[in-house]
């Protein structure tokens, strides 16, 4: 089988799942390698992501590490048959780079994100207009068709809030972000109107934290955790910088996150004190 030399979070997923899996059962490449008749080889490159997994292969590893649960079986090979497929982003793969594009797959498969943004409206819940005027403010060389496409990828990935098993979504949003005239006073006082719509959706939580909270101070930077439907698959850390996006998997990485989460969570105003602060940044706009 050709090795993978650049592994999609999906194809990670999978590798990390039957990985612990085998150390669960207590087994070694060794014990698993025998299960499928071939070198231990084969299984590191399944288990690192750099080779897929065939079908039959996968059901003799679940074998043999007693995975008789129908329910679990069905899931794991569902993650094997969707690390192997491209989604509906892939109709914009000559405009929209390819870390883009993993990430997209990604939260796509989630059942729940967390999303902390300090400098601007998450995507999920950006207009298309908020979404143009910000394209073209950090990437002022962009073709018009190439922000139409971006425009248009958002506008798909917001259909994850109102597919069948909608996305649980949690956002803090740090209060600053409501005065960022991007696009004019007009776009922005859309969007913190279509801010507020959106945050009577049952499956969002938004809250915002106030100027003058010293949680501020802990901001780092956005985040975003995702977590997935099978309660035994670990959550996924991700974050971006203006170079480069990292994803953080392990468990240790995670909880730190995590528990930021939980204390800007604590800190910041709940939901209906939230949507006050919004129209709070609204009137003031507008004026008297």
């Amino acid at each position: 089988m050709a090795t993978n030399n650049n592994p999609t979070i999906r194809q990670r997923r999978l590798a990390r799942r039957l990985r612990e899996l085998r150390t669960t059962a207590g087994m070694t490449h060794a014990d698993a390698a025998e299960a499928l008749g071939s070198a231990e080889s084969k299984v590191g490159r399944i288990e690192n992501a750099l080779s897929g997994v065939r079908l039959p292969d996968l059901r003799a590893l679940l074998d043999a590490y007693g995975v008789t649960n129908p329910a679990e079986r069905s899931e794991i090979e569902q993650l094997s048959r969707e690390a192997k497929q491209k989604g509906w982003w892939s109709r914009y793969a000559n405009v929209v780079d390819s870390a883009y594009a993993a990430y997209v797959a990604v939260e796509w498969d989630a059942a729940e994100l967390y999303n902390v943004e300090t400098s601007l409206i998450p995507g999920l819940l950006q207009t298309p207009e908020y979404t143009k005027a910000l394209i073209e403010l950090q990437a002022p060389d962009s073709t018009p068709e190439a922000v139409e496409a971006q425009v248009n990828v958002r506008r798909e990935r917001r259909k994850i809030l109102t597919r069948d098993n909608p996305l649980q979504l949690w956002v803090i949003l740090a209060e600053s972000v409501l005065y960022h005239r991007v696009g004019g006073r007009n776009v922005l006082k859309a969007q913190l109107e279509s801010l507020i719509d959106e945050s009577r959706r049952p499956n969002v939580q938004l809250q915002v934290l106030p100027r003058e909270d010293p949680m501020n101070s802990c901001l780092f930077g956005p985040f975003v955790i995702m977590s997935f439907p099978n309660a035994a698959e670990t959550d996924i850390m991700y974050t971006e910088a203006l170079t480069s996006a990292l994803y953080y998997e392990e468990d240790s990485d995670v909880e730190t996150y995590s528990t930021l989460f939980r204390r800007l969570n604590m800190a910041a105003a709940n939901v209906t004190q939230s949507r006050t602060l919004i129209t709070d940044a609204i009137k003031e706009m507008v004026g008297p």
